[in-house]
């Protein structure tokens, strides 16, 4: 069988990340796989395009950003020469792309937003408009299908696949952290208002007032340059420049993660988080916003889901996630061999469709 794998960039992202693993994950299990995308790959990238290559996928990446047609033209000749039996499309822009070409190939649409893309009148117009063209619609949580089902209708072959964390990396260690050293919060998400880096700086804003020596270190793709700006200024307003860190992505998230003592993820919604299935999967005391999303989380050991916009409540859970200690927690059904489980029968699935109506 021969695999596909679709997205907008390759970036430090959960989506592009998880692609990444399943692409290579398909590749150990003896399929041919592709890994392509519409925009040119982030620099942060090229370790993890040198591990997928290493693995014997297919890397299909343009060198520099196209206007429409040209995305269009370049991905008709990475389908044409790659010739998939099946395309994995990560999120709604790659979907779009995927299904606008005259094409055989099944396209399984797999949602990925962490916000709701159908509330906007054009995507939803677009989206009414291809929704025949997919063979299967992937939601990573039931909110996402949710969501579908209300803005465009139901659609024949939906489905939620949870997304899975790697545990062979992000593994519980006891006694893990910056043992000895100034106590550490970390928060990993791209920079867009959604994830509300904002509210985490001024929460530690008041952390400090009592937990002084504490610090806070942001990573993520910069997606919204100007939001990033606002970060560093509130930063800088508030004094905490020689506290807080707001840098780009990092590719070593295991050991972000195992360097911290809390993580925090405070954002507005999420699809089902990565970053989040990480933080869980290390043991590290979790703050999160209470949003649907992370409602499964609520009764693992030290993690905390409170209304991180009451900015006093979100600065006491941090403080308190600061006193806790690591805990081991049960993921069954979360892990990545999980997901990748899924997504190779849905593969099959749809690869064995597609070849017996071909044949009629």
């Amino acid at each position: 069988m021969r695999v596909l794998h679709l997205v907008l960039a390759p970036r430090l992202s959960g989506a592009e990340v998880l692609a990444k693993d399943l692409a290579i994950d398909q590749s150990a299990e003896g399929m041919a796989v592709c890994m392509a995308s519409l925009l040119p790959a982030h620099v942060e990238f090229v370790p993890l395009q040198e591990e997928l290559q290493e693995h014997g996928v297919q890397c299909w990446f343009p060198p520099q950003r196209n206007r429409i047609a040209g995305k269009l033209w370049t991905l008709f000749l990475a389908v044409r020469r790659f010739r998939p039996d099946v395309i994995f499309a990560h999120a709604t822009i790659p979907s779009f792309y995927a299904r606008a070409l005259p094409l055989r190939v099944p396209v399984v649409y797999v949602m990925h937003s962490a916000t709701n893309d159908f509330e906007r009148p054009l995507f939803r117009r677009v989206e009414h408009i291809l929704s025949g063209r997919a063979r299967v619609v992937i939601g990573v949580s039931q909110q996402g299908v949710t969501d579908y089902v209300q803005a465009i209708g139901p659609h024949p072959s939906m489905t939620v696949v949870p997304n899975g964390v790697d545990l062979g990396r992000f593994a519980f260690t006891d006694g893990a952290g910056r043992s000895g050293r100034a106590p550490q919060v970390v928060q990993v998400g791209r920079y867009a208002s959604v994830k509300n880096q904002l509210l985490t700086v001024r929460a530690f804003g008041q952390v400090v007032e009592r937990v002084t020596d504490a610090r806070l270190v942001l990573y993520g793709v910069v997606e919204d340059p100007e939001y990033q700006r606002a970060v560093i200024q509130l930063v800088r307003e508030l004094g905490l420049a020689d506290r807080v860190v707001v840098a780009g992505p990092r590719t070593d998230v295991a050991s972000v993660l195992s360097e911290s003592n809390v993580f925090v993820m405070p954002s507005r919604s999420e699809g089902h988080s990565v970053a989040f299935l990480e933080a869980l999967a290390s043991g590290i005391p979790i703050v999160a916003s209470k949003i649907p999303s992370f409602a499964f989380a609520s009764g693992f050991a030290g993690v905390q889901l409170v209304d991180t916009d009451n900015v006093p409540c979100y600065a006491d859970a941090v403080v308190a996630a600061l006193g806790q200690a690591r805990a081991q927690r049960s993921l069954i059904g979360l892990t990545l061999r999980d997901t990748a489980a899924r997504y190779r029968a849905i593969a099959q699935q749809v690869s064995r469709h597609h070849l017996a109506v071909s044949v009629r």
